[in-house]
């Protein structure tokens, strides 16, 4: 079957195979495909009552994925581009933020392999793991003290 020939269902499948992904994400990549009006709405309530689409499953995805390399703050915004409301991530954006800190040192461990050796580098270092979206409490513990420290 051509992509051309492709129903909207079948689309909607085959974005769902690649990787999990919300409502509206699914809305924004299949509208220009709609034939009729409300023809993406149905499809995409059928695909959810069967629990192809699925936003735990989404925010689980991208935590797992992400988790290892950002923080919280650059995960949660992932989170909300997908379309996902607040209340459904909430919880994992907090289990983050409890892991923040470590989650940090073995960003910038990766990374740097050692600790700053001047106030250059830890200013170098700082500004990687805020660019990662990490928040500045972990920030600063983490550049402050060794790559090897606790807490």
């Amino acid at each position: 079957m051509t992509t051309q020939t492709l129903s909207l269902t079948g689309r909607a499948l085959r974005l769902l195979s690649a990787r999990e992904h919300s409502r509206a994400e699914l809305e924004r990549k299949l509208a220009s495909f709609e034939e009729a009006p409300g023809q993406l709405a149905r499809v995409l309530d059928a695909l959810q009552a069967k629990d192809f689409i699925n936003e735990g499953r989404v925010v689980e995805s991208v935590v797992h994925r992400r988790a290892g390399k950002l923080g919280a703050s650059r995960i949660k915004h992932e989170l909300q581009a997908k379309g996902l409301e607040p209340q459904a991530f909430a919880e994992a954006v907090q289990a983050l933020r409890a892991s923040e800190v470590e989650r940090a040192r073995e960003v910038l461990r990766k990374k740097f392999g050692e600790p700053a050796a001047d106030a250059a580098e830890r200013s170098k270092q700082m500004r990687f793991l805020a660019s990662r979206g990490f928040g500045g409490d972990a920030i600063r513990k983490v550049v402050s003290g060794s790559f090897d420290e606790q807490g």
